[in-house]
C-alpha cells in the first residue's frame, strides 16, 4: 500500500507560529523532503524532531523527485517542507505534487504561515482579488516582459524580492507600471518586522538613502479603471456584451466581465444588451 505526501507549512520567522498538527505529522512520517536540509534540520531539532532528510531543492528535483515517489509508492509517508512558509508556492516542492499525483499518490496540506497572504492582510491594499507573480526574472528583458503582461491587471500583485535586487525591481515598476501604492514587507513576523505604505516613487527616495535590509514582500497596487467611455464607447462596450452572449455566456456575467474592463455600470450594460436582442 502506497503511502502519502504532506505538505507542511512552517513558519516564516516567529517560531510560535508553528501549528500542533504540523508538529504531529513531522513526528509521525517517516522521512522529510527539505529545500535546505541544515535549515530544516535546525527547526526539527528545535521541536526535537529526528527524522531521516531528503535534500529536495531546484536543482535535483528531477532525479529526486523519483527516489521520493519510489519510496512513498513503497508505503513510506513524506513531508516536504521549505525554508519558510508554505511548500510549492513559487518553491520546487510543486513539482513533487504534480508528480505524486499523476501516480494516484495521496497528498494531504498541513497549512502554515505564508508570506505572500500575510503580507497582503496588513497592505491596506485590495485584498478581494488579488495576483500571487512571485520573484520577478533577474534578466531584465524577462522581467520587463512579465511587468508588462501584469500592467493592466486591476486586482492587487504580489512580489517577493532580495533586498540586493530590490532598486532595480522598484525602478523597473515604476517605469512598467507607473507610480503607483505599494506596501514593503520585510521581516514578517520577526523582531524587526516592518511595514512601509508608499508608492513607487516614495520608496526609490527612501531607500536610495538607506540601503533595504531583509526579504521583501512588495503588494502593489492594481492597474486604475478607465474612466466611462474611455476606449469602447457605450454602444460598443454593450455590443461587446452581446458577443460574448453569443459566445455562451450568460448575460449577467457578460456584462460584468465588460463593465470591470471599461468601468460602465454593469446594469446598464445589461439593459442595452437586451433591448437589442429585443429588437
Amino acid at each position: 500500500m502506497a503511502g502519502k505526501l504532506y505538505v507542511v507549512g512552517t513558519p516564516i520567522g516567529n517560531l510560535g507560529d508553528m501549528s500542533p498538527r504540523a508538529l504531529e505529522i513531522l513526528r509521525q512520517v517517516d522521512f522529510v523532503a527539505a529545500e535546505d536540509t541544515r535549515v530544516s534540520g535546525k527547526l526539527l531539532s528545535l521541536f526535537e524532531i529526528k527524522k531521516p532528510m531528503v535534500s529536495y531543492f531546484q536543482h535535483n528535483l528531477r532525479e529526486r523527485g523519483e527516489i521520493v515517489l519510489e519510496r512513498i509508492l513503497n508505503g513510506e509517508d513524506c513531508a516536504i517542507v521549505t525554508d519558510a512558509g508554505m511548500p510549492c508556492i513559487s518553491d520546487p516542492g510543486e513539482d513533487l505534487v504534480c508528480l505524486c499525483a499523476r501516480q494516484g499518490v495521496e497528498v494531504l496540506v498541513i497549512p502554515g504561515p505564508s508570506a505572500a497572504v500575510s503580507a497582503l492582510a496588513v497592505s491596506g491594499l485590495p485584498t478581494s482579488r488579488f495576483s500571487f507573480e512571485g520573484f520577478l526574472s533577474v534578466n531584465r528583458r524577462s522581467r520587463m516582459e512579465h511587468l508588462q503582461e501584469v500592467r493592466e491587471d486591476r486586482h492587487t500583485l504580489i512580489f517577493y524580492e532580495a533586498p540586493h535586487k530590490l532598486l532595480r525591481t522598484l525602478e523597473d515598476m515604476m517605469e512598467v507600471l507607473g507610480d503607483r501604492r505599494v506596501s514593503l514587507c520585510r521581516e514578517l513576523t520577526k523582531l524587526h518586522e516592518e511595514v512601509i505604505r508608499t508608492t513607487f516613487s516614495g520608496a526609490l527616495e527612501l531607500y536610495r538613502e538607506k540601503p533595504p535590509r531583509g526579504e521583501y514582500v512588495l503588494v502593489v497596487e492594481g492597474a486604475a479603471a478607465p474612466a466611462p467611455g474611455e476606449g469602447l464607447t457605450l454602444e460598443a462596450a454593450a455590443e461587446r456584451v452581446r458577443a460574448l452572449c453569443a459566445a455562451g455566456e450568460p448575460a449577467s456575467s457578460a456584462a460584468r466581465t465588460v463593465a470591470r474592463e471599461t468601468g460602465y455600470k454593469k446594469g446598464e450594460l445589461y439593459r442595452l444588451a437586451l433591448q437589442a436582442e429585443e429588437e
